[in-house]
């Protein structure tokens, strides 16, 4: 502190009476904290730049209350430790939240030493622990630094603060260390099991680990089988403890509870009504009534002690080994027949060499099963899938594919017999029985048991967002990523981008079309992009539709074809198969460079009658009359539509088409983005689109960068704003469209003199001018924005314009 005093006596004059005894008193803030505390504001806030970072969070709330800031102690304290300049820094509300989140990240992964600067270090507080609970975003980085330290017994602390705070967790991994997953998958579990994490999001992973990336997807959708882990960790965690501990205050009403009917359908009831994930109480007294049933079911007391032993021979948690109840059943036998652990189980559902006589349990546990054996239907076996079984019954990697790969056969012989029937890619999963489900695993005797693993795994509170960029996705996790979408009820939105799906797009559309029979699902935003299409970009997004036409938002974005045509399946009665009636708000397509497809977008738009919003993007048009069918069937199909959208799409022959767009009377924003529309023009086509505008009152945005306006067309735009005008336009984006000081500085004339004609009345507030020739006339440049900027809000960016040419060149 005192070097503080003797920079500033070094900097310039020497250091104030004041500003000597705030040293000392920041000092001595262990015994001093209160009184501090009740110093008039004035005093107070010479001393507050002089606390260290601990202090100065504790007494924010004082601070606030005398009326002072310490925002601005923060930002210097940001740019004093951290250095660089956040993104999108003006729009950071609070510099204490961002300092602290940051601080604590850069400490975590050992990128920040404390004892760096006086203002951080302090022998009282834990920085982990101060500032862990103002992080509502965390990001574990490349071998997952960190997650050990998280999970040790001195931080515990710690990871209760993050549970409540922490909202996204995100994954940027390069390499994974396996050593370290028991300490992930504890991880997880607080702090989305028992947390507050809505969203995941793991980016840039270019090899992944199956075991750990089915892990994160697992535990993130609420899965966890808890197994070696809790048996690495000696005992289960503090919150599944505390249910434990209950368990023996409902011992006398075990009886009941098995012989009621209560047990079997009323909590199915319940679990149908709810979401999973947000009711963490709900799923803990499931977890308890399942715990009891594993301890009453068996008559024999040695039995039961089996039941619940793993592979190592250690005696697990009753509590932990028994199924919570599932959301998606509405089955006699949900909780009863699961009870039994899946190591027990070869892959044909027959009880392994370890597992007492059927005979031998209740029947509570049989009579169910008989009941739902035809529910699992499937006959065929897989020899080899039974040696794998007995190999490692709780490796994660064998957890999730162990069964599946059954259901992956009958698919694939399905989808066979359907091509050879002329069956379109539509119908590869249109039969429930062909989707991945839950019904009926685990109770039936002799057949298939699905996808045993996750049903007879733990089920706790999920999170609502999944996103997954860049990370390469084979058949089995895309299989495994299906089967938990199927029952994700929490999950609200889903990002798929750049994971080279291929054909296992439709491995992921089966769990999303058993999503949609669920009534309680919650998913409405789905967006998907890649390098290559598959199949075409609209048939994608009717395959999607088809599978779950309760989605709000979709986006199907495509860089280039793929070059294996010949791999493309067959979709000959795709065109002809009707989609049902959808509750899509939002629409975008990008397409690979392919012609739009009119025929077959049509259908989309009309069983679309919600439609709010479309966007098409790079798509070719191949004559008038498709373009005119189009705009004819938004008038007709979609009379709700606000917002719509091209980008580079060519429509410098379009000419007609564009100003009955922009006559549309319900429309709100068009955007022309990179359309080449003035590219050939004539005089007439810009003074028709100037008096449209002019008599268009609905139209409120209207954007045209990268559409060569150049000076003079950007100069006549300005009429729209005439005193004659009914023109609503409240946002005009020009960007990239070579405009030039001299041509901007006229423009703002021009706007300036209509605004003095209709005595300053007008709804313009926004202008974007990014990527225009504006350097190369810096003074006339500023006076041109000086202008505008007393008019309107204006957004502009410092572009070299020759240093642009210059690559552009470079490339040609």
């Amino acid at each position: 502190m005192e070097a503080r005093a003797e920079g500033g006596a070094a900097a310039g004059s020497p250091p104030s009476l004041f500003e000597l005894s705030g040293v000392v008193v920041s000092s001595a803030m262990g015994t001093l904290e209160r009184e501090v505390w009740a110093l008039p504001g004035q005093i107070l806030q010479g001393i507050l730049p002089l606390l260290n970072i601990y202090y100065l969070e504790r007494i924010e709330e004082t601070a606030v209350k005398k009326g002072l800031s310490t925002q601005p102690i923060w930002h210097k304290l940001w740019n004093d430790v951290m250095k660089i300049r956040p993104p999108k820094s003006e729009n950071i509300t609070s510099w204490r939240k961002k300092f602290l989140e940051t601080f604590f990240s850069n400490v975590l992964h050992g990128v920040l030493d404390v004892s760096s600067d006086q203002r951080l270090s302090d022998h009282r507080f834990s920085p982990l622990l101060h500032s862990s609970r103002h992080v509502t975003q965390l990001t574990i980085c490349n071998m997952l630094q960190g997650v050990a330290e998280l999970t040790a017994e001195p931080n515990q602390r710690v990871l209760e603060n993050l549970a409540g705070s922490l909202r996204t967790l995100k994954f940027h991994l390069l390499t994974s260390d396996l050593s370290i997953r028991h300490s992930l998958s504890l991880l997880l579990h607080h702090l989305i099991h028992h947390g507050a994490v809505s969203q995941v999001s793991m980016c840039s992973w270019p090899v992944p680990d199956k075991v750990l990336l089915v892990l994160i997807l697992s535990m993130s959708a609420g899965f966890w089988h808890p197994g070696k882990t809790l048996m690495h960790q000696g005992s289960p965690c503090s919150l599944c403890r505390e249910e434990s501990d209950a368990q023996s205050l409902l011992t006398q009403e075990d009886g009941a509870l098995l012989g009621s009917n209560q047990l079997c359908c009323g909590s199915t009831e319940q679990s149908e009504t709810g979401q999973w994930g947000d009711s963490e109480s709900r799923s803990k007294k499931v977890q308890t009534a399942s715990a009891k049933v594993l301890q009453e079911a068996d008559a024999d007391s040695q039995a039961s002690i089996e039941l619940s032993r793993s592979s190592s021979g250690t005696v697990k948690t009753p509590m932990l080994c028994g199924l919570r109840s599932h959301p998606l059943q509405n089955l006699a036998c949900q909780d009863v027949s699961c009870t039994v652990p899946p190591e027990y189980y070869n892959i044909k559902g027959e009880s392994s060499p370890s597992l007492p006589k059927r005979s031998s349990v209740g029947p509570a546990f049989r009579k169910p099963c008989r009941r739902l054996k035809t529910a699992v239907g499937r006959k065929r076996r897989s020899p080899r899938r039974n040696r794998r079984a007995h190999a490692e019954p709780e490796d994660l990697y064998d957890f999730v594919f162990a069964v599946a790969r059954e259901e992956e056969e009958t698919t694939e012989s399905l989808y066979e017999s359907n091509a050879q029937e002329g069956e379109s890619v539509d119908g590869w999963a249109s039969s429930p029985a062909d989707t991945p489900s839950f019904e009926g695993v685990g109770c039936t005797e002799g057949g298939s048991v699905g996808i045993l693993p996750l049903k007879a795994a733990c089920r706790f509170r999920s999170v609502s967002t999944l996103e997954l960029f860049s990370i390469p996705l084979t058949g089995d996790t895309c299989r495994a990523l299906g089967n938990l979408l199927s029952s994700w009820v929490s999950l609200e939105k889903l990002v798929l981008s750049y994971n080279g799906l291929g054909a296992n797009i439709f491995r992921i559309l089966s769990g999303l079309r058993a999503l949609s029979h669920r009534r309680d699902c919650s998913l409405h935003v789905v967006r998907v992009s890649d390098v290559f299409a598959h199949i075409p970009s609209v048939e994608l997004v009717r395959s999607i539709l088809t599978a779950f036409p309760r989605l709000h938002t979709l986006s199907v974005s495509f860089d280039l074809k793929n070059q294996l045509e010949g791999n493309r399946p067959e979709r000959h009665s795709s065109s002809e198969a009707e989609i049902p009636e959808s509750c899509l708000e939002q629409l975008e397509i990008r397409f690979p460079r392919e012609p739009l497809q009119t025929s077959l977008l049509l259908p989309v738009l009309k069983a679309s009658r919600s439609l709010q919003q479309l966007s098409l993007d790079s798509a070719t048009i191949s004559c008038p009359l498709e373009f005119g069918l189009l705009l004819q069937a938004l008038k007709e199909c979609n009379p709700g539509l606000k917002r719509l959208s091209f980008h580079d799409v060519n429509l410098a022959d379009y000419q007609k088409e564009v100003l009955l767009l922009l006559q549309d009377p319900v429309l709100q924003e068009i955007t022309f983005s990179f359309c080449r529309l003035f590219e050939s023009c004539t005089t007439e086509f810009l003074s028709d689109i100037i008096q449209i505008v002019k008599r268009n009152s609905t139209l409120k945005s209207l954007k045209l960068p990268g559409n060569r306006l150049g000076n003079h067309r950007l100069v006549a735009l300005a009429d729209i704003f005439s005193e004659d005008s009914s023109s609503s336009i409240c946002q005009l984006d020009v960007s990239s469209n070579c405009i030039k000081p001299d041509g901007l500085l006229e423009f703002a004339k021009k706007l300036e003199s209509h605004i003095l004609q209709r005595g300053g009345q007008i709804k313009f507030t926004h202008l974007r001018l990014f990527q225009n020739w504006l350097d190369q006339d810096a003074a006339t440049a500023q006076e041109a924005l000086r202008r505008l900027r007393a008019v309107c809000n204006v957004v502009s960016n410092t572009w070299d314009s020759s240093q642009a040419f210059a690559d552009y060149i470079s490339v040609m």
